[in-house]
């Protein structure tokens, strides 16, 4: 009955978060999907929750999308921004910055992906973060996602 009853709580947590973020943004679904699954993982380690920012979901959702349309999960491209230039210029502050970068066939999977990568993983737990964007973009029956992470100023 405990087990049923965390789940339960879990889920409302859940939902409640999901249904905030996508009110109070144009986060799309799988963004949100993995906006939670993140928060799951540092709760489960005991860590707190991070804060949705605009800015760095802009500058996430940008990045995926100049990786859909290479094909490719990167950090960069030629010609591109490097991350910092990127989050400054979606009008983001931090004091430290972090991103998660990868291609997959689905959300579930893609999460998979990051919990597996020990610095993914890394990026996600860390405690001196406070703050996630994340942007996906499908193109071929792929997801192309990027967690931009940041300690604000």
């Amino acid at each position: 009955m405990r087990i049923m009853t965390r789940a339960a709580v879990l889920l409302v947590f859940g939902l409640a978060a999901f249904l905030t973020v996508r009110a109070q943004t144009s986060a799309s679904v799988a963004e949100v999907q993995l906006f939670t699954s993140v928060n799951r993982a540092r709760r489960a380690e005991g860590l707190p929750a991070l804060k949705w920012n605009d800015a760095l979901a802009a500058a996430a959702r940008r990045h995926a999308g100049v990786m859909a349309q290479r094909g490719a999960a990167e950090h960069g491209f030629a010609g591109e921004p490097s991350l910092a230039s990127r989050v400054t210029q979606a009008g983001g502050h931090f004091v430290w910055l972090s991103e998660n970068v990868v291609q997959g066939s689905a959300v579930e999977t893609i999460q998979a992906e990051f919990l597996k990568s020990p610095n993914h993983r890394a990026n996600m737990l860390d405690s001196d973060m406070d703050s996630i964007g994340v942007g996906v973009v499908e193109r071929g029956g792929q997801l192309f996602a990027v967690e931009d992470f940041s300690k604000a100023k």
